[in-house]
Parts: structure tokens; C-alpha cells; sequence
């Protein structure tokens, strides 16, 4: 794993393997010295200018790239591909935004909910039930997570509404 997506499992009191889930000491995490090396001698063209990067600064050039910039300023939005004349159901349960299971604080998104609970329940030992899985149609709205704030970062990184 890359230091970014590992830290978050890092720092919890009892760090779990972001893949297997399985609990390992972070004093024994190693650098995977080859696959810095193979990133940081392979070399691919840019999507916008087409400049060869290594793979270790590819983000970080594709960040700041006029040409995939202007690419992205050009990409249509999405809208339905058919409209529809049929009403929105009232019924359906909001699975955008969630009220913190620590504090109560409402109308934080998935991504404001983990913001806020790294912010402010680090050290929250309590078990809670997470907001995000009893508003989908399979949760168990009386499961308590163990470690809420390791599931989160695990979970929830990104909106299931995004990805399907």
C-alpha cells in the first residue's frame, strides 16, 4: 500500500490491514523499496501534453497540466440519458447525508462524516453503529462497530452512489 492509503490504518489503536483485515504491529510495516523503484523509473506519457513522467510524479504532474486541465473543463456534464416524467419516491431513505453516531452533528456526507469523526472522536472508545451502513437497504441498524473509525476509513472512502 502507498503511505497515503496506509496512514489512516496507522493510526488507530489497533491498526488492521487495510486488504485482510487482519491486526499487524504498524513498528513491522516496510517499504516496498522495488515497487518505489519500478514507479520511479518506468516512465509513461501524460494524457494531456503527452510529456513522458515517471510513474512516482505522474500525479502530481497531472495535477498541475494545462492540457488535461483544459481537457477536463471541456468534458460534459452528466445528465440522464432519457428524461423521465415519473415522480421521485418520498419513501426512500437519505443516503447522503448522516448524523455523526459520537455527537449527533448533522448533515455531514460520507466524506464529512469521516473528516469529523478523525476531527473529533479519534479516541472515542465507544461502540457505535455506522450511519452510513444501517441507511442501506442490507444494514443492520442494531450492528455496533468494534473500531467505528477504522471501519469508516475502510468503508467509506468513497460514495457508493459514485462508484455504481
Amino acid at each position: 500500500f502507498c503511505g497515503e492509503c496506509l496512514q489512516p490504518c496507522l493510526q488507530v489503536p489497533s491498526p488492521l490491514c487495510p486488504l485482510c483485515r487482519v491486526p499487524f504491529d504498524p513498528k513491522k510495516v516496510e517499504k516496498a523499496s522495488s515497487v518505489e523503484k519500478q514507479l520511479s523509473s518506468y516512465k509513461a506519457p501524460c494524457r494531456g501534453c503527452s510529456k513522458k513522467v515517471t510513474l512516482a510524479k505522474m500525479r502530481s504532474h497531472v495535477s498541475s497540466c494545462a492540457k488535461v486541465q483544459e481537457q477536463m473543463a471541456n468534458c460534459p456534464k452528466f445528465v440522464p440519458v432519457v428524461p423521465t416524467s415519473q415522480p421521485i419516491p418520498s419513501n426512500i431513505p437519505n443516503r447522503s447525508t448522516f448524523v455523526c453516531p459520537y455527537c449527533g452533528a448533522r448533515n455531514l456526507d460520507q466524506q464529512e462524516l469521516v473528516k469529523h469523526c478523525m476531527e473529533n472522536h479519534r479516541n472515542d472508545p465507544n461502540k457505535v453503529v455506522c450511519p452510513v451502513c444501517s441507511a442501506m437497504p442490507w444494514g443492520d441498524p442494531s450492528y455496533k462497530s468494534a473500531n467505528f473509525l477504522q471501519h469508516l476509513l475502510h468503508r467509506h472512502k468513497f460514495s457508493y452512489d459514485t462508484f455504481v
